[in-house]
């Protein structure tokens, strides 16, 4: 009886056919990937999942701790995120008496939370092309340190300037 249920499923698993499309649709390039996102069922416009200066799917999406992406996914500020992504953090709080990477953690409410104050977010506001700012002033007949400095440099006032338009607002 097994081995006929199992060849039945394996009869009929194998005549769907199943396709996964994967990969990192960058929001403010919504226009290219739009029709077929709709083609596999979505019923969001294309305002609802980026806008720059209304609220929009995007304010959902965060880059945590500089690398990894995370959502938010309640109005008190609850996050996901992919496992590796906080396992140092886990292992920060892990102890011989609380091992939280074998027995895993939870917490019932915000006073047993445990705190990261070594973690940050970034929120995404825009995506704009800055390869033009990024390059400006090198002189390719420098050598590679000195180009590398320079557009490290510039790199660093980009930043700084969006530091400025962007913190707190």
């Amino acid at each position: 009886m097994k081995r006929f249920s199992l060849l039945l499923f394996a009869v009929l698993f194998s005549s769907y056919n199943l396709i996964a499309v994967e990969g990192m649709w960058i929001p403010s390039l919504i226009d290219m990937f739009y029709s077929d996102m709709q083609t596999y069922g979505l019923k969001l416009t294309k305002e609802q999942i980026y806008s720059t200066n209304s609220s929009s799917l995007k304010d959902a999406v965060i880059q945590f701790n500089g690398g990894c992406t995370a959502e938010i996914v309640s109005d008190q500020g609850l996050i996901l995120t992919n496992h590796h992504c906080g396992y140092d953090a886990i292992q920060r709080h892990t102890t011989v008496e609380n091992d939280y990477l074998a027995r895993g953690f939870w917490s019932k409410n915000f006073s047993e939370e445990l705190p990261c104050p070594w973690l940050n977010v970034t929120f995404v506001k825009e995506i704009r092309e800055v390869t033009a700012a990024v390059f400006e002033g090198v002189d390719k007949t420098k050598s590679e340190s000195e180009i590398q400095k320079m557009i490290a440099l510039n790199i660093s006032k980009l930043e700084e300037e969006e530091k400025e338009k962007w913190i707190f607002s």
